[in-house]
């Protein structure tokens, strides 16, 4: 991506911001350790009002996990979750990160941090053979929702396999306050049976080239978000971290609801292509299931859709009410 494109930020002038920045004495900074989650948690808003040296241990691992109720598959792993932890980070702040490579299978791995400005974003500087250790560190310029992934040779394997995150980078006041705050992430799996057992998943290179997928997932796999529903209470102010690993699929996100976003409002469907990311918020006064789902529509049938549970005792029959029952279709896999 082009250097100007990917760090360019509106009313932000790249080299005064990269000036200021190096006048601080970076070895001055508090070191603190960061706080990691597995998607869908996040953690929790920073409140401090300065910059710390943000210490994030991140190692490659190779993990077996179901990628549907019905089979497996090895993925490729940050920290032995698919997607990687989210890391929430602040403008200023120094991304001190340290990277293991414990790859069973001997591959070289790296992480590329769009939030990073700099060759490769952080590629080269955290390229790790098995049972190596890189720590490098980065002044994190700009705010805003970021993707991490391995950028090691095959790239779109690395990524296929497992290998990517998200790291918010906080403005310096702050992010306005929401009720419940979730991580999301969608990404393809090219898949097919393994001749010794079908239901063992094997990579399948050449799907992969055709961009034919066999499942199409948020959070890793196919269920995430429907056998394990995001909950909010009515009324909540819901913030979405909304992540596209890719690597080939543009996602047409669709969110059941009010959507309200800068410098975007009232928005239902959004693009979100391959690497990028967007913060999706939610008023949901009215009590149900919102689906969220991939408004291609057909990446339904591949396991692309999730569930956000509302539970309250006012139905708000003042905004949403029917004269007879309610009813949903038989096998509906959008309002269960």
């Amino acid at each position: 991506m082009d250097y100007a494109v990917r760090h360019h930020v509106e009313g932000v002038n790249l080299s005064e911001a990269v000036d200021s920045h190096d006048r601080f004495d970076q070895t001055s900074y508090p070191v603190e350790k960061a706080v990691l989650t597995k998607a869908p948690e996040v953690p929790p808003p920073i409140t401090r009002k300065h910059p710390v040296r943000l210490q994030v241990d991140m190692t490659s691992t190779v993990k077996v996990m179901n990628s549907s109720l019905d089979t497996k598959y090895e993925y490729w792993t940050f920290n032995d979750i698919v997607p990687g932890p989210f890391i929430r980070a602040r403008v200023g702040d120094v991304l001190e990160v340290t990277f293991t490579n414990l790859d069973s299978n001997g591959l070289g791995h790296n992480i590329d941090f769009h939030a990073v400005t700099g060759p490769g974003g952080g590629a080269p500087a955290t390229y790790a053979e098995e049972g190596q250790t890189r720590t490098a560190a980065f002044k994190l310029l700009y705010p805003g929702l970021w993707v991490y992934h391995c950028a090691a040779e095959p790239v779109p394997v690395h990524i296929a396999n497992g290998m990517y995150g998200c790291i918010l980078v906080e403005p310096e006041e702050g992010m306005a306050p929401a009720d419940k705050e979730f991580y999301v992430m969608q990404s393809e799996l090219y898949a097919t049976p393994s001749d010794d057992n079908p239901r063992m998943l094997e990579f399948d290179y050449a799907a992969g080239l055709d961009e034919k997928p066999k499942f199409v997932v948020f959070n890793g796999r196919v269920g995430a978000l429907t056998e394990n529903p995001l909950k909010a209470n009515a009324g909540d102010r819901v913030r979405v971290y909304f992540g596209n690993a890719g690597p080939d699929r543009h996602p047409h996100g669709h969110r059941s609801g009010r959507g309200c976003a800068v410098p975007g409002r009232g928005i239902h469907t959004t693009t979100v292509g391959p690497g990028a990311a967007s913060i999706i918020e939610l008023d949901v006064p009215v009590p149900g299931n919102y689906a969220l789902v991939d408004h291609a529509i057909f990446r339904l049938d591949k396991g692309c859709v999730g569930f956000l549970k509302v539970v309250g005792d006012d139905e708000r029959k003042d905004i949403y009410d029917s004269r007879q029952p309610q009813i949903n279709c038989a096998g509906c896999k959008l309002h269960s």
